[in-house]
C-alpha cells in the first residue's frame, strides 16, 4: 500500500489499531485473531483499517518492522559514545536482554508467527549484526576487542548469545530474574570479546558502575 501522510489523530488512531493487535495477537494468537477483533479493541469503524493496512499480515508486518525499530532505539539510548567499544558492546547486549524480556509476549509471537514476517526479521537481524560488527572493528581498533577473530563472525556470537538467552528466560528455561540473566550475557560476551581478562573485568566493572549511577548522573 502507498504511504499515506497522516495527520497527527490519523497517526494516533493507526497507533490504537497496532496496540489493540500486538494485545490480541499476544493473548489469543495472530490465526484467531480477525481484523473485526482488532478494529472492536481499537475502537475505530472497520473501514478505518483498510485506510492504515491492506490486510492483517501487512499490519503484522508493520508491528515487527516496528517492536526491531524501538529495539534498535533502546540500544542505541543505553550506550555511552564516550566509554570504550568493549563497554558499548555490553551496554547494547544489556539493553537487547532486558528490551525482549520487557516485549516478551510479542517476541515469543514472533517465534510462532514469523514465517509470515520472514523477510523483515531477516533484516533486524542483519541490521542488528551490522551494529554489532562496527562495534567490535572500533574495539579491535582501541585495543578493547580481540582481533584473534574476523569481527563479523564475533559479531554473529554476540548477537545469538543475547538471542538464545532472551529465548531462554522468555520460556523459563533458565531459573534467573532479568538482572541475572542480563548480567550473565553480558559477563559472556565479555569473555568471548575482550582482548585480554584485565580489559574483561574492568569492562564489566564500568557497565556496573554506570548501572549503579543515580538518573541524571553523567
Amino acid at each position: 500500500m502507498t504511504d499515506r501522510q497522516l495527520t497527527t489523530q490519523g497517526a494516533e488512531r493507526k497507533q490504537q489499531l497496532l496496540d489493540a493487535a500486538a494485545r490480541l495477537f499476544a493473548e489469543q494468537g495472530y490465526a484467531s485473531t480477525r481484523v473485526v477483533d482488532i478494529v472492536d479493541a481499537a475502537g475505530v469503524a472497520k473501514g478505518l483499517f483498510y485506510w492504515y493496512f491492506e490486510n492483517k499480515e501487512a499490519l503484522f508486518r508493520e508491528l515487527a518492522a516496528n517492536i526491531r525499530l524501538r529495539l534498535r532505539r533502546q540500544q542505541a539510548a543505553a550506550i555511552d559514545d564516550d566509554a570504550p567499544a568493549l563497554v558499548r558492546l555490553l551496554q547494547g547486549a544489556v539493553a537487547s536482554v532486558r528490551f525482549m524480556a520487557e516485549n516478551a509476549p510479542f517476541f515469543s509471537l514472533l517465534e510462532v508467527e514469523g514465517r509470515n514476517v520472514s523477510d523483515v526479521l531477516r533484516q533486524g537481524t542483519e541490521q542488528h549484526v551490522r551494529d554489532v560488527t562496527a562495534l567490535i572493528v572500533a574495539g579491535q581498533r582501541d585495543g578493547t576487542v580481540t582481533d584473534d577473530d574476523p569481527a563479523d563472525l564475533l559479531a554473529l556470537s554476540v548477537v545469538g548469545t543475547v538471542g538464545q538467552f532472551s529465548h531462554f528466560h522468555r520460556t523459563q528455561r533458565v531459573d534467573l530474574s532479568l538482572d541475572e540473566v542480563s548480567g550473565y550475557v553480558a559477563r559472556l560476551v565479555a569473555r568471548m570479546l575482550a582482548a585480554d581478562d584485565r580489559i574483561a573485568r574492568t569492562s564489566l566493572a564500568a557497565l556496573r558502575d554506570r548501572h549503579r549511577a543515580p538518573a541524571g548522573a553523567g
